[in-house]
């Protein structure tokens, strides 16, 4: 048989016959046509049909049946053949709809199947696409329902945490499960996706997966403490008013137990910086979403101490606030109330992203949200440092 893919006359009309099967799964009961053909694609048609093509026709129009019996009588091959490899687009199509409906029955069945944020990120997973691009690169998904299965977890080494979920130590390093598992955390806790590595770190952390022990750190302002290398660091650092800087790892060294009466978070380096060397308050900073170091400096508290925390008026500030209140029994909100919010409020940024309920004040939220601008601890911090001054 003649290469006809490669005989001018035959190219094009090949080419389209190749498309109608594609697009129809090889079905031959359509036509396909050739726009403006040349001489030798308008003889190529007359042999084939016994219909006469006049020279200088606009377009020649043939049966793909009328094809593919012309090719069998003449060299042996269907037009199924002729054409080469074809994909059949029909049958691709059911099959990955057959395959989104598996993944999504599959992770139907994970223990966050009710939750909402669960159904908002299988939706968006099909509403962009992410689905199909699973399903044809045969991407694994399973990983990523039992890792979310297994949050959180209890400030877990991310190695420690991978070996026991997928029995590989470095599972969640990198890769397609690690990116979809940090897409799913995005939409649990409310925040946008991480775009740097210290925002991933920040978002394994919020579900109780430590990444590593030495990035993870809190700063902290005149808290005096007992217990090992770190306590010692801890109170002379107090003592002179001089911030410090620890890692998770330091605070895992020795029990650490810190003895004060009170305590503030706040959530901008900005604040500490300016109660540093004037304010005696103890002060912790989160800066940003608290850390697993954040969570360990407060877990050395001695019961009773009083926790008082703020976070910056905006909508992840106050979920961030709601979150802390509903974890720690001992915490107060701190100058998070509307009174707060409206006494400060300015010509601030435009307050973005999903409201959020303000449960120890609902005056806030609905506050917030008529006025649509989301106000800086930064704004409030002769206050701030009022209280600190206070403090101690």
């Amino acid at each position: 048989m003649p290469d006809l893919a490669a005989d001018p006359g035959w190219r094009r009309l090949l080419a389209a016959a190749r498309r109608s099967l594609e697009r129809t799964g090889g079905s031959l009961t359509g036509s396909v046509s050739l726009a403006a053909p040349d001489d030798a694609e308008r003889l190529v048609v007359i042999g084939v049909t016994g219909v006469h093509r006049p020279a200088g026709v606009s377009r020649v129009t043939i049966r793909l049946a009328e094809l593919d019996a012309f090719l069998r009588d003449a060299h042996g091959v269907a037009l199924t053949e002729a054409v080469g490899d074809f994909r059949d687009r029909p049958a691709e199509r059911a099959r990955e709809s057959a395959g989104r409906d598996a993944l999504l029955a599959a992770a139907e069945a994970g223990r966050h199947a009710q939750q909402p944020w669960y159904a908002d990120f299988l939706q968006a997973l099909r509403r962009d696409g992410t689905l199909t691009r699973i399903v044809r690169g045969g991407l694994p998904f399973s990983p990523v329902v039992a890792v979310l299965d297994a949050l959180p977890a209890a400030g877990e080494p991310m190695p420690v945490f991978a070996e026991r979920v997928l029995g590989d130590t470095k599972a969640l390093a990198d890769g397609p499960v690690r990116g979809l598992v940090l897409r799913a955390l995005a939409r649990w806790h409310e925040v946008p996706a991480p775009v740097s590595a210290e925002q991933e770190r920040a978002l394994w952390e919020l579900a109780g997966v430590v990444p590593d022990d030495l990035a993870s750190q809190v700063l902290v302002l005149n808290l005096p403490a007992t217990g090992g290398l770190l306590g010692h660091w801890l109170t002379d650092a107090a003592e002179a008013h001089v911030p410090l800087r620890v890692t998770l790892h330091q605070l895992r060294l020795a029990p650490l137990s810190i003895a004060v009466p009170e305590v503030f978070v706040c959530e901008n380096p900005a604040v500490l910086r300016a109660a540093a060397g004037r304010a005696s308050g103890a002060l912790i900073c989160t800066e940003g979403v608290p850390s697993a170091a954040v969570h360990a400096m407060l877990a050395a508290l001695r019961p009773g101490t009083v926790i008082r925390w703020r976070n910056d008026f905006d909508w992840t500030g106050v979920r961030l606030t709601g979150a802390a209140l509903a974890r720690y029994a001992a915490a107060v909100p701190w100058r998070m109330t509307a009174a707060d919010y409206t006494g400060a409020d300015g010509t601030g940024i435009a307050l973005t992203g999903t409201p959020a309920v303000t449960p120890w004040d609902p005056d806030l939220a609905a506050a917030m949200s008529g006025r649509g601008r989301a106000v800086m601890e930064e704004r409030l911090l002769d206050d701030l440092l009022t209280d600190l001054e206070r403090s101690g």
